[in-house]
């Protein structure tokens, strides 16, 4: 059974990319899952990741404190000013321009584990950085977005703090709580919680792209160029810088994957509850899609590489929540 529900959870960019393709097709198939629904959602993808979470894992940024300071900084600025370049270059219109800033100051999703996991990176190092810049998203999401895109509209980062401390900090804390004094509860629903954020994150970026299935079509290539080049700069620069940094070609790879896969669930939610504009959800939904197709194009490639598979970062694909 925890087999199948691996290779379950292992195929998520498939069900993310099948699910999209359907909304476009027919939205009413998805559209139901909007609002409250969603918050709840992201809600279950962040408790799960605070679920595979001890006190004890916190020490990972004692084990890796070089690594783990470079790909937060990476997160925290070659993101938001690629997100930033990217909106003039591709000439977005304001709400999308302002939506691929959001999702570029998001912090690392915890799909950015699998991905490790598939392409046989530091897995342990992977969920350091991503439990770090999700504990600083609070004031470096808010902070950023205000700063890069506030003269283009009106940001409530006071209504972004808030939002990200419901949706992520207080789920996080309480998955590391109940695995920390309830572990019996816990042994029960880790074995499910990697599914079941699958099943949440496909749930909003297909509500997201059926609701937008018009402004997506007759925008797409700017659009959709504007946020694959995200990523993939996230993956190239991060992987190279990190190179150049002396670090070793599996920490390399565990950065770049980190730097490259955003919270995109995250990115919608506080779209959704904070801005006027309902575009500035799209490119969050659109994010999920495109670092997932690309993550997983990356981990198929390097997991074929003859690179020393690193033990001391191998988990088992079930103790990590997709995003």
């Amino acid at each position: 059974m925890r087999l199948l529900l691996a290779r379950l959870t292992a195929a998520f960019p498939a069900w993310v990319l099948v699910a999209s393709l359907l909304a476009l097709a027919y939205p009413p198939l998805f559209t139901w899952f909007r609002g409250g629904l969603i918050t709840v959602g992201l809600g279950v993808i962040m408790l799960g990741m605070g679920l595979t979470l001890r006190v004890e894992d916190f020490r990972g940024v004692a084990r890796y404190p070089r690594q783990v300071v470079l790909g937060v900084l990476l997160q925290y600025t070659m993101m938001p000013a690629l997100g930033w370049s990217l909106g003039y270059l591709f000439h977005l219109p304001t709400p999308f321009a302002v939506g691929l800033v959001l999702v570029s100051c998001c912090p690392g999703g915890t799909a950015s584990n699998v991905i490790t996991f598939l392409a046989r990176a530091n897995v342990a190092l992977s969920v350091t950085m991503t439990t770090c810049s999700t504990l600083m998203a609070a004031l470096m999401t808010p902070a950023l977005t205000t700063w890069l895109v506030g003269n283009r509209v009106e940001v409530n980062a006071l209504g972004l703090f808030l939002s990200t401390v419901q949706v992520v900090i207080l789920p996080v804390v309480a998955g590391v709580l109940l695995n920390r004094f309830v572990p019996r509860l816990t042994g029960r629903l880790l074995p499910v919680a990697p599914l079941a954020a699958v099943v949440m994150i496909t749930l909003i970026v297909a509500s997201i792209i059926g609701a937008g299935r018009e402004t997506i079509l007759s925008a797409a290539a700017p659009l959709f160029g504007a946020v694959f080049c995200l990523h993939a700069g996230g993956f190239g620069l991060g992987y190279l810088v990190t190179r150049l940094s002396g670090s070793d070609p599996v920490g390399a790879r565990t950065i770049s994957i980190e730097v490259g896969m955003q919270n995109s669930g995250l990115g919608v939610v506080l779209a959704r509850q904070n801005f006027a504009s309902p575009l500035v959800a799209i490119p969050s939904a659109i994010s999920s899609l495109t670092h997932c197709l690309i993550g997983s194009l990356v981990a198929a490639v390097w997991s074929r590489s003859d690179t020393v598979w690193q033990s001391e970062g191998e988990v088992g694909v079930e103790a990590v929540a997709a995003e």
